[in-house]
């Protein structure tokens, strides 16, 4: 069975095609410039291909009730020329074939609870720290939706005391994203993250916003796994900075198995960086009529 995968970013779009086992036979990577110029890309690489349907997990806010007549939308964005795009319609359209559809990091968490480290947990979640920050969660075995769907990159926070910036975030200022993401650190420090491995105080303050969010996603989603993912969390050294952090925020308030291993617990993706375009054929191949 051939599908086709659309992992559909602020900066890129990675579209591949693979099968109904997460084996990824093609990819290519396509800027995020304006739907005018990046959809009828997308349209073409598929064109052609034989897939039998498509899985989009794409950068948000969009609409996931299929009942509303915005099904499919990609809504509030910050990227304004995507604001109100019909992403799912377009390409359903151009190809012809059944379209599922969701958040890019749920999209992230369904290729790791299918092939990855979260597989068999009941309740886990995945965040990428990078161009933004996105929350996918895994609740009673499903991906979560409810209202919307999780935005808990916005999760507002409590400044680290010596850190005097605003954030970068146009709605909310100092929520995670705004104080965490890769966008935020440059504006802060004036150089990109992985320009500043050597300066101690910048993933000092990365570890503290990080470490008071996974606080809060612990105390109120009880999560089995926490899986942290995008380009910000290739410092090496940022990921035992976190779970020093975490413990000493929680202060053995919650025991269980998992917060005496940290290290098991708070882990990086398992799957090569492939997790979003793996969610993504799962996602196709669940919108095949059955």
């Amino acid at each position: 069975m051939k599908l086709g995968a659309l992992e559909a970013g602020g900066t890129k779009m990675v579209c591949a095609v693979g099968n109904e086992n997460g084996q990824i036979f093609e990819r290519v990577s396509i800027p995020t410039e304006t739907p005018e110029k990046t959809l009828p890309a997308i349209r073409d690489f598929f064109l052609g291909k034989g897939i039998e349907a498509l899985g989009i997990g794409c950068f948000g806010p969009v609409d996931l009730h299929k009942d509303s007549p915005t099904y499919g939308y990609i809504t509030t964005t910050p990227k304004l020329a995507w604001k109100n795009c019909n992403i799912v319609g377009y390409l359903k359209d151009a190809l012809q074939v059944p379209v599922g559809f969701d958040t890019d990091v749920n999209g992230s968490m369904l290729g790791e609870a299918t092939w990855g480290c979260a597989r068999g947990l009941d309740t886990a979640i995945y965040i990428t720290i990078g161009t933004g920050v996105g929350v996918g969660v895994l609740a009673g075995g499903r991906l979560l939706h409810g209202m919307l769907h999780p935005e808990a990159g916005h999760l507002l926070l409590t400044p680290h005391p010596e850190d005097h910036y605003k954030g970068k975030c146009p709605y909310h200022g100092t929520c995670l994203e705004g104080m965490a993401s890769g966008p935020a650190i440059e504006d802060r420090w004036g150089k990109k993250a992985y320009e500043l491995t050597d300066h101690t105080k910048v993933w000092e303050f990365e570890s503290y916003y990080i470490a008071q969010a996974l606080t809060a996603y612990i105390l109120t989603l009880s999560p089995e796994k926490i899986i942290l993912g995008g380009g910000v969390m290739h410092q090496e050294y940022l990921m035992p900075m976190i779970r020093e952090q975490v413990k000493n925020l929680l202060n053995g308030y919650v025991d269980t198995p998992q917060m005496r291993d940290l290290e098991n617990y708070i882990v990086l993706p398992s799957l090569n960086d492939n997790q979003g375009i793996m969610g993504a054929l799962k996602l196709a191949l669940e919108a095949i009529p059955v």
